[in-house]
């Protein structure tokens, strides 16, 4: 199948600001094209015609996993949902989604969604009006990592274009929860299975790449950078948004392990079927910047207390605790 910029050339498409090109998450073929909003009329499946390979859109949801990456992730994604089960993430109300990220309406988590939605609240009063001057009042977002979709609600509602992407998909906690918000919502965003690393979508297509409490997920933190790069047009931004920073990689590495022996207590796995990167350095991200990323750090402001967590920590001789930043990169324009 030819491109999407092919198909414009030659006259036979033409081009619209909904219109999303994928790739064929199997061979890497352009697999044609889907709006970025789901109205209810997009198909149920898209043949590649490279080699045939089926794209199925089951329960809302495009499920762009490879079969290589299915058996790969299977054992991650088995521990994971686990885990959050039995952790007691999601509900089977609608009113809880609907509040995130300001409240969590089961209290399971309140403290988390208190860190989160203050890294929100920053965002959306210091950084979504410098976005929206710079992409317009209607920018396309890639929401990565996901999860249940909160920040695409959110973006949704400013009016913004996002596509959720996620390999979690189930209806309590992934993609599929994300139908708690569509009677809310006057166009409902589309949702996409996939891996962070192999993105299913043709070059330079988003404004803005967005990676929520996920950025630690990666199994490689280049190649995941390299993959939102490859799909933003020049001069886009990525935000890496409450990813757990320490001044020192052994910091980081003591809380990986406190964190196995933990689950291995409480769930019977540590929860480390992938190596995941877990946390961030200083140094790590000046390393990011040689891909062609500029950036810029900011801080929200959690409170007191949680400003004084590295001053209690240094006192009763504990490694230091992680820090939350909003970091902003920009693409540089070669």
């Amino acid at each position: 199948m030819t491109t999407a910029l092919a198909n414009f050339a030659a006259g036979t498409a033409l081009p619209s600001e909904s219109d999303l090109w994928l790739r064929c998450p199997e061979c890497l073929a352009s697999a044609g094209s889907i709006s970025d909003r789901d109205d209810g009329l997009l198909p149920a499946y898209i043949d590649c015609d490279e080699c045939g390979h089926r794209i199925s859109r089951t329960n809302g949801v495009w499920r762009m996993l490879a079969g290589r990456q299915r058996v790969r992730l299977s054992a991650f994604l088995s521990d994971y949902e686990s885990i959050r089960r039995a952790e007691g993430r999601g509900s089977s109300h609608a009113a809880f989604y609907l509040a995130l990220p300001f409240a969590d309406l089961t209290g399971n988590f309140s403290e988390q969604w208190r860190i989160r939605g203050a890294s929100y609240r920053f965002f959306e009063r210091h950084l979504l009006s410098e976005l929206e001057s710079r992409y317009g009042k209607s920018f396309r977002a890639l929401d990565i990592g996901a999860g249940n979709c909160w920040l695409s609600y959110r973006l949704a509602l400013h009016g913004h274009r996002p596509v959720a992407v996620d390999i979690c998909s189930n209806a309590y906690d992934g993609l599929e929860a994300a139908a708690n918000y569509a009677t809310v919502l006057p166009e409902f965003f589309t949702r996409i299975e996939a891996e962070m690393n192999c993105l299913p979508f043709e070059e330079g297509q988003f404004d803005v790449a967005i990676y929520n409490a996920s950025f630690h997920y990666s199994t490689d933190y280049e190649r995941t950078l390299e993959e939102a790069l490859r799909c933003l047009r020049p001069g886009g931004t990525i935000l890496i948004v409450d990813s757990p920073t320490y001044r020192q990689a052994q910091s980081g590495e003591k809380m990986r392990s406190e964190r196995q022996r933990a689950f291995a207590a409480r769930f019977g796995t540590r929860g480390d079927s992938l190596r995941s990167g877990d946390y961030v350095t200083p140094d790590m991200m000046a390393q990011f910047a040689t891909l062609g990323i500029r950036w810029h750090r900011h801080l929200a402001w959690y409170g007191l207390r949680w400003w004084l967590r590295p001053v209690v920590a240094k006192l009763r001789r504990r490694r230091e605790p992680s820090q939350f930043y909003l970091y902003e990169g920009r693409k540089v324009i070669s």
